[in-house]
């Protein structure tokens, strides 16, 4: 086995000028009134890393040009479509009128675990809340449905970047198998 190089790993992948080429993961993220700069730029980067549709930037979430998401994100606010709304419900509605279902990463008492949830339908609209008080209930309903993280220690949840993380390429993979 051997580490690759930069220049090895960098010509696989896509370019600013040939991302209008690339096929997208048909899921938009918006993020509501998300506190952390550091937060917002991780999940720009892991938003690049997936290939989403859409970031939707909504409440009192940090939007670029803040210096800390740009140093998280590490250029990925240019590769990732997106967009400040203050209101969210204006974006969930706008969404569902597409056809879009909408799904919020959070603990309901009708949430499904993420790893059990074998099928979705594309597209999405995949909500994440405040890191303190999560999604609040006027956006829970206009849910289609919820999907949680289990927690196997003491702690009731992930930091938010982490858990986007986990499911944004869990719906990658569920992507790339219905195809």
């Amino acid at each position: 086995m051997k580490k690759l190089s930069h220049s090895e790993i960098s010509k696989n992948r896509s370019t600013l000028e040939t991302l209008s080429t690339v096929k997208k993961l048909p899921v938009y993220v918006l993020l509501n009134s998300i506190r952390s700069t550091y937060n917002v730029g991780s999940i720009f980067r892991t938003s690049d890393g997936a290939m989403i549709e859409k970031l939707y930037l909504c409440g009192f979430t940090p939007a670029p040009p803040k210096k800390e998401i740009l140093k998280t994100a590490l250029g990925s606010t240019e590769s990732v479509k997106w967009e400040y709304v203050k209101n969210p419900v204006e974006v969930i509605n706008k969404l569902k009128q597409q056809g879009v279902k909408i799904c919020a990463l959070e603990l309901t008492d009708n949430s499904k675990n993420y790893f059990e949830v074998t099928n979705l339908d594309f597209p999405i609209c995949l909500i994440i809340g405040n890191e303190i008080s999560g999604v609040n209930q006027e956006l829970l309903d206009l849910c289609d449905f919820a999907i949680e993280i289990p927690q196997f220690g003491i702690k009731q949840s992930l930091n938010v970047a982490v858990a986007y993380g986990i499911v944004i390429y869990e719906f990658r993979k569920l992507f790339l198998l219905s195809q």
